[in-house]
């Protein structure tokens, strides 16, 4: 159950020539595909790709129609192999995956896809995922284009320039017999627009007929002595075909005059962001008519350099836009200055900031910094722009600093997740702190308050193994967590094979909640739905068994907090050798919350009684101390000043967006705080019976509440 269905947006697919093609990055991504003809295409999710795995998925009848083969990888490293069907056949192959997340964990697949080359195009989309909202370490995918010899294209955030680069792409790496990288960034992937479309194409090459007719070529295996000489070719022939390529086909673009004294180079997906910076220093339109001469760059690597020295030859100053560091296209066009003699001064990290994401502000500071340098006359005598460092240094943003908390990363209303490390908290409170290894999904919010667990983050399905080096006789053992995604990815070998193969004595958490949650809420091998494309219900405890665990504890509702607790605590006093895996599962709730409610609103609408659960806080009860929030942390739990002037701290209170999941008042039990929760059933569509009960009820209560009223002493 993906986050998004896109079945509507996929009979846009079927649009043919002629038509116009309006939508989002993604999937205009996704018709280029099926317009270059395309025989397989493979991936894996994460952000900002996540949705073209969708995509893809929603469109498998369109793919049928056309024969195209489609399949969710186990991991990166799968889909990356998967395109050797396109070193000896003249079959072209897509993948997908997260920018240099995936590209790490593919890397050894693709070192030898590049070394050997390809016969068919191959096409790596990479969703680039560098800034601020990035949600992995800050690193480029321009790094291994360049140590594999793949080219690397960054097309133009804009709808026609993403369709013509996939078509160049394929076109590009038959040509160079190289597979091509093709980044866009969260903007790109998407922003809306429109194109003409194209007819789909059916294969020109089938899988079936690669399958009957099987072919091999030596020197597409990477192996020595061939493995130096394909080294040698992707010097001496495939990087002289790539820069021909790019050069007669105009791959690059130029706007703006045709001559002028100073220049910019940017990368093609900074476009956008440029403009507008220019267009706030009044040296562009709206309409992308700019008054400086610009170099964009589609193809980052590699460089065409008679392109770059003829753009530079006769300009007094030339400013790199080059997103993320280190500057890998500065210091190319730096190089080409220099060989061929060229006197015009390069700016770049000088002038801009060397990380970061280059907004349309950013931007203007900075070629505001680099005109203000070079050509002061084009600035006039406009005032300075607001900076960022200007707004934030103000006043007004300093009180609200100041009374403002901080908001960090959590989990969601209901997540499953939370009641593990309530549990994991009050084991703390009895066996004291232990060395804990986080792994990425949802879990490592754990590592933020009000948890505050976790020491290290290695890779995704690499907690287990993140404690390997712990394995040594102590005290205390250590724990380590994962999720069934990244169980699934990558941890079942290394993290779990590893500890058995090793006896590791460490304890194991896997968290189960059905789908791989972090990247949009895909099924997985353990989703316990049943998916006619994908097999699905095998069960993570099986396959620990299977390889040889023997201490395995299954727990299906985690928010049963007493219980997470006593297991945990069972398996970190344990004295049976090897590791000791807990496998806690429950429903994701955003994930839930997406199939259920549909279906209540449905039923209530249709006039069928329905009940939801809600949790509230008794007030007179609750004493103030606020422990269940800190064991807890839900949104939903929050706190409110009472009108009783004896009663100067909060209470806790729980508002409307409470899912019903229990996790507060079970943590109130487990940790024996106050009984001040409560369950409520609110009944939609209340039957004779309800009604009858509930005036009974209310009656019974009222009666109460007034003998309770009268025995009060009461002060005049």
């Amino acid at each position: 159950m993906a986050e998004r269905s896109f079945a509507r947006e996929v009979e846009d697919l079927r649009l043919g020539e002629g038509e116009i093609f309006r939508g989002e990055g993604i999937l205009a991504i996704t018709k280029a595909l099926l317009q270059s003809g395309v025989s397989y295409v493979g991936g894996y999710q994460g952000s900002p790709i996540s949705h073209l795995m969708d995509v893809l998925a929603d469109a498998k009848d369109v793919l049928d129609e056309l024969g195209v083969h489609f399949e969710s990888s186990a991991s990166e490293a799968a889909a990356a192999a998967s395109l050797s069907a396109s070193v000896m056949y003249p079959l072209r192959g897509a993948v997908t995956w997260k920018s240099t997340a995936g590209t790490n964990v593919a890397s050894d697949a693709l070192t030898n896809l590049a070394s050997g080359g390809v016969t068919g195009g191959a096409l790596i989309i990479l969703g680039e995922d560098y800034g601020e909202g990035s949600s992995i370490p800050q690193e480029r995918s321009h790094a291994f284009a360049m140590k594999s010899q793949l080219w690397l294209l960054d097309p133009r955030p804009n709808l026609e320039s993403i369709v013509k680069s996939v078509e160049d792409g394929f076109e590009l790496s038959e040509a160079t017999n190289t597979p091509v990288m093709l980044q866009v960034r969260i903007r790109a992937c998407h922003v809306h627009g429109q194109f003409v479309a194209k007819d789909n194409r059916k294969p020109a090459f089938t899988i079936r007929e690669a399958l009957e007719n099987p072919q091999r070529d030596l020197n597409r295996i990477v192996l020595p002595p061939a493995s130096m000489l394909q080294d040698r070719q992707k010097l001496e022939q495939r990087w002289p075909a790539a820069v021909d390529f790019i050069k007669r086909r105009r791959l690059n673009e130029f706007f703006g005059p045709d001559a002028g004294e100073i220049g910019i180079v940017m990368q093609g997906g900074m476009y956008n962001s440029v403009m507008r910076g220019l267009q706030y220093l009044g040296l562009a339109d709206a309409y992308g008519d700019s008054k400086i001469p610009l170099y964009v760059l589609n193809v980052t690597y590699p460089l065409a350099d008679d392109e770059v020295a003829d753009f530079c030859r006769d300009k007094r100053a030339v400013l790199a836009v080059e997103e993320g560091h280190p500057e890998y296209i500065e210091q190319a066009i730096g190089t080409v200055l220099r060989r061929r003699g060229i006197a015009a001064k390069l700016a770049g990290k000088d002038v801009l900031p060397l990380g970061g994401d280059y907004t349309a502000a950013v931007l203007s500071k900075g070629i505001g910094a680099f005109l203000d340098q070079n050509a002061p006359h084009l600035l006039g005598n406009r005032p300075p722009l607001p900076s960022a460092d200007n707004i934030v240094s103000a006043e007004p943003v300093k009180q609200l600093v100041e009374i403002v908390p901080p908001r960090p990363a959590g989990f969601c209303i209901g997540c499953p997740e939370r009641p593990i490390f309530a549990a994991m908290k009050l084991v703390e409170k009895e066996l004291g702190p232990h060395q804990i290894s986080a792994d990425i999904g949802c879990h490592l919010f754990s590592i933020l308050p009000p948890f505050n667990l976790g020491g290290t983050t290695m890779g995704y399905g690499l907690g287990p193994a993140s404690a390997s080096a712990f394995n040594v006789e102590a005290g205390k053992k250590p724990i380590s967590i994962m999720g069934d995604g990244g169980f699934w990815h990558n941890g079942l070998s290394s993290g779990v094979g590893n500890a058995v193969f090793n006896k590791q004595n460490q304890v194991i958490m896997v968290v189960d909640n059905y789908y791989s949650s972090a990247t949009g809420g895909q099924d997985i091998m353990s989703s316990r739905a049943d998916n006619d494309r994908r097999s699905t219900n095998n069960p993570i405890a099986r396959a620990v068994r299977g390889i040889g665990a023997k201490w395995v504890r299954e727990i299906d509702r985690t928010y049963d907090v007493a219980k997470m607790r006593d297991t945990l605590k069972a398996a970190l006093t344990s004295k049976e050798e090897g590791p000791k895996i807990i496998i806690a599962s429950s429903e994701c709730m955003l994930n839930k919350q997406r199939r259920v409610k549909p279906l209540f609103n449905k039923a209530v609408k249709d006039g069928k009684r329905s009940v939801k659960q809600r949790f509230g806080v008794d007030e007179d009860i609750c004493t103030g101390d606020h422990a269940c929030i800190r064991l807890s942390g839900c949104p939903s739990l929050s706190v409110k000043h009472l009108d009783d002037p004896l009663r100067d701290d909060p209470v806790a209170a729980i508002d409307n967006n409470c899912v019903g999941c229990g996790n507060c008042g079970e943590v109130a039990e487990a940790a024996v705080l106050c009984p001040s929760f409560y369950r409520a059933d609110v009944i939609y569509n209340p039957t004779r019976l309800d009604r009858w009960m509930a005036r009974l009820r209310g009656a019974v209560i009222g009666y109460l509440q007034r003998r309770r009223d009268a025995r009060r002493v009461v002060f005049s």
